[in-house]
């Protein structure tokens, strides 16, 4: 799949995702899907202390975005 995306190597680069068994690293298309069906956001929406926590939630976004 990686090989398909024109962008992955750019992507992988840039991503702060620290799930290390993920296979959706580099490919963005596919993880906004995968976490848009969880009702979450991915690690990219998020600053590194709050994504190690892995809570992705939208409501974690919004309080995050609200201070």
């Amino acid at each position: 799949m990686a090989l398909e995306c024109k962008n992955y190597l750019k992507n992988l680069s840039s991503c702060n995702c620290t799930y290390e068994p993920c296979s959706r690293k580099g490919l963005c298309c596919e993880c906004i899907s995968y976490h848009r069906s969880m009702n979450e956001l991915p690690a990219c929406y998020f600053p590194a202390d709050v994504e190690k926590t892995y809570d992705r939630s939208i409501r974690r976004f919004v309080e995050l975005h609200s201070k």
